[in-house]
């Protein structure tokens, strides 16, 4: 690793050597380059975002004029809302700026992205109607109400489209924001694993700032060690890294407080860890407690009416499932039973909400006597932890291999989620053997139902390790919520046709 060093701010600095000057020439370039690569970024998005805006005002015009809306009003050309909504534009790309939509940091959630796009596409709605007024054309309220819900639907998916295309830029290098991370610890080292693993996060580590004889091993391939005793901010301006971010437990407080100061004071951005690594960010407010900021963690409901609805899109669901899917069920049924001995369906015992047992169905995978045959198979385990998995397993039939590529499988789990012994969406329904071998903290995920897709099985199934299986779950519990639910059944349907993870 190459050491940075410069002297202390309390010494004169000598003049820069000639490499220094170098280095510092080539950050600049860089850093002139990051510039003018984020401003044509935000540029092209400001000319999709006017272009959506500009396509759903015609579209609201003619859904009005098709509708009929407007009527008693004095009638308004089309040359009038051509008018308006020319003069307008540029009121929504300022109301769009205003609530921070081509800033990065405040667009990084999904969620908070369309709660932005919502709110600041009502407000230029409003602002159509006073430009109307200010030049005298009175246009329909329909137009108005028609242009707010169109550009709103439109936009979100404009801006989904341009959230994909940058996660596919940053998968492959691109746009990446480069940072030093402050910190030598092993919470600096999961923050830099976090960065590498997820590069649409848009982060690339370029320096550690710390004392290099205490690095943690996961940091060991970071190009560049810092002295924060030293002039750190022209240290990292000479790294090229355009901010900061600082794993807070691995910094002494007083530390961390004058890197803060020193680095904010050169304008250079800074981020700090909250420390809490599986709390959603969405249940986090700070407030100040005399002169401490302290981070509020919203607790998770999940009593009352949030029980409640999620029991009826469960029945609703799951009945409107089996259904459709009911000519399915007798395919697989018939192709179970002319092709290997058993019954149809298989049945096994599970540990659902409350450590209450229940029977599982699935449609039968495996040759007839499987449980018999996994004794012997024990030491071929594939996975680690109390699972077993096993991705050339004997047991498991020519049809079965086909039925657990597509989860056809879990069909019949449908008829659990009916009795009320499963959700749509939860753990996976753990073995009674499974259980005796868990920690204490993993019991925690008995508090909800266990369910037919989960946070587990869109981020890896059976390509996950138990660490992640018990990570996954604890935060499902964790930060509970409808939304979250919805966004998980949306990403199974990629999930389940991809056959990702599944054998």
């Amino acid at each position: 690793m190459e050491a940075v060093t410069t002297v202390p701010d309390s010494l004169a600095a000598p003049a820069p050597s000639l490499d220094d000057r170098l280095v510092l020439t080539s950050a600049l370039a860089q850093r002139q380059h990051r510039m003018w690569t984020a401003r044509a970024a935000r540029t092209g998005v400001m000319a999709l975002d006017a272009t959506t805006v500009a396509t759903s005002m015609f579209a609201a015009y003619w859904a009005s004029k098709a509708l009929g809306f407007g009527g008693g009003l004095p009638v308004v050309t089309a040359g009038g809302y051509e008018r308006v909504g020319l003069l307008a534009l540029p009121v929504w790309l300022l109301v769009f700026n205003r609530y921070h939509l081509y800033n990065a940091r405040h667009v990084a959630g999904r969620r908070d992205e369309v709660g932005r796009l919502i709110h600041a596409s009502g407000v230029s709605a409003v602002a159509t109607a006073l430009v109307a007024y200010m030049v005298g054309t009175i246009v329909a309220r329909s137009w108005l109400a028609l242009l707010f819900a169109i550009a709103t639907v439109a936009l979100v998916v404009e801006r989904q489209l341009v959230r994909v295309a940058f996660n596919a830029a940053r998968r492959r290098g691109h746009l990446l924001r480069p940072v030093a991370l402050v910190g030598t610890g092993p919470e600096a080292a999961a923050m830099a694993a976090t960065f590498s693993e997820n590069p649409e996060l848009g982060y690339r580590v370029v320096a550690v700032v710390g004392d290099a004889n205490r690095m943690h091993p996961g940091l060991a391939d970071i190009p560049a060690v810092l002295d924060h005793r030293a002039k750190l901010a022209e240290q990292v301006r000479m790294t090229g890294a355009g901010g900061v971010v600082v794993a807070t437990t691995d910094v002494d407080p007083h530390m961390s407080n004058r890197i803060v100061r020193t680095l904010t004071d050169a304008g250079i951005h800074v981020e700090l860890s909250s420390s809490l690594r599986d709390i959603d960010a969405s249940r986090l407010s700070i407030r100040p407690l005399g002169r401490h900021p302290v981070l509020y963690v919203e607790p998770v409901r999940r009593t009352g009416w949030r029980a409640a609805a999620k029991r009826w899109f469960d029945v609703s669901v799951a009945s409107l499932a089996i259904a459709v899917t009911a000519p399915l069920w007798l395919l697989v049924a018939v192709a179970v039973k002319a092709t290997s001995e058993g019954p149809v369906f298989f049945k096994q015992e599970r540990v659902g909400r409350r450590g209450r047992r229940f029977l599982v169905y699935k449609f039968r995978t495996m040759v007839n006597d499987a449980e018999k045959l996994l004794v012997d198979l024990r030491e071929a385990n594939e996975a680690d932890g109390p699972l077993f998995k096993l991705k050339a397993d004997p047991r498991v039939t020519r049809v079965g291999r086909i039925l657990r590529k597509l989860s056809l499988d879990e069909l019949p789990q449908l008829l659990n989620v009916v009795k009320g012994e499963m959700s749509l969406v939860g753990p996976r329904p753990a073995l009674p053997g499974e259980v005796t071998q868990w920690g204490p903290e993993l019991f925690e995920r008995l508090r909800v139902q266990p369910g037919i897709t989960g946070m587990w099985q869109v981020n890896g199934r059976s390509n996950a390790s138990f660490s992640e299986y018990q990570r996954w779950d604890l935060y499902y519990v964790d930060n509970w919520s409808i939304w979250r639910d919805l966004a998980i059944l949306f990403k199974t349907v990629p999930v389940v046709l991809s056959s990702k993870g599944a054998y």
